[in-house]
C-alpha cells in the first residue's frame, strides 16, 4: 500500500470571485480614471489637446520652484501617461495607481490655496488622487490585465496599502525639494 501524503503548506488554488456589479463598476473607474490620466500626461509631454507641452509644463514646475524644471515636467507628464495607462489596462494596478496618486499629491500641494472649487480650486485634483487611492486597495476587479500576470493575479490589501504609502512618500519628497 502506498502512502503520499501532502506538504502541510499546501493550499488548492482559490478562484478569485468578485461580484459582477463590483467588477464592472472598478472597470468603469478604471477607463474613465485612466483616460483623463492619458489625456492629461500627453498634454504636458506633448501638447496634445491644448497642453501646453514640456515647454510651458516645466516653465509652470518653475514658477512653483520645483529645481531642474523640464524634467519634473517629464517625471509628471510619464507618472500621468503611464499611470493613466496602467488603470486603464488594469496592469499592476497599484503601481499606476501609485503614480497617478504621487502626481496628484504635488498637484494639492501647489495649487491648494486657489480654494476648493473650480475654477481654481482643487476639488478635481482631490477627487482623482481618492479615486486612484480607492484603485490601489480595491484592485483593477475580474476584468483586467492583472488577471493573467502571477504575481498580482490575486490582489491583496497589502499592496494597495504599499501603493499608497509610496506615493504619499514619493509626492511629499518632490513637494519639499521645492525651493
Amino acid at each position: 500500500m502506498a502512502y503520499t501524503s501532502r506538504p502541510a503548506h499546501f493550499a488548492p488554488a482559490v478562484a478569485v470571485s468578485y461580484p459582477a456589479g463590483f467588477s464592472l463598476g472598478v472597470l468603469l473607474l478604471r477607463l474613465m480614471l485612466g483616460i483623463i490620466m492619458v489625456a492629461h500626461g500627453t498634454q504636458k509631454l506633448f501638447g496634445w489637446f491644448d497642453g501646453p507641452g514640456l515647454d510651458g509644463t516645466a516653465k509652470g514646475f518653475e514658477a512653483w520652484g520645483y529645481p531642474v524644471p523640464k524634467a519634473m515636467a517629464v517625471i509628471a507628464g510619464l507618472s500621468e501617461a503611464l499611470g493613466g495607462a496602467g488603470l486603464f489596462l488594469g496592469l499592476l494596478t497599484p503601481l499606476a495607481a501609485a503614480a497617478v496618486l504621487g502626481t496628484m499629491v504635488n498637484a494639492l500641494g501647489v495649487t491648494w490655496e486657489g480654494g476648493f472649487l473650480l475654477p481654481r480650486g482643487v476639488e478635481f485634483t482631490l477627487l482623482v488622487a481618492v479615486s486612484a487611492a480607492a484603485l490601489a486597495l480595491t484592485g483593477p476587479g475580474r476584468y483586467a490585465a492583472d488577471a493573467y500576470l502571477p504575481v498580482v493575479r490575486h490582489h491583496r490589501l497589502s499592496y494597495g496599502i504599499t501603493a499608497i504609502a509610496l506615493a504619499l512618500v514619493v509626492g511629499a519628497v518632490f513637494l519639499l525639494i521645492r525651493d
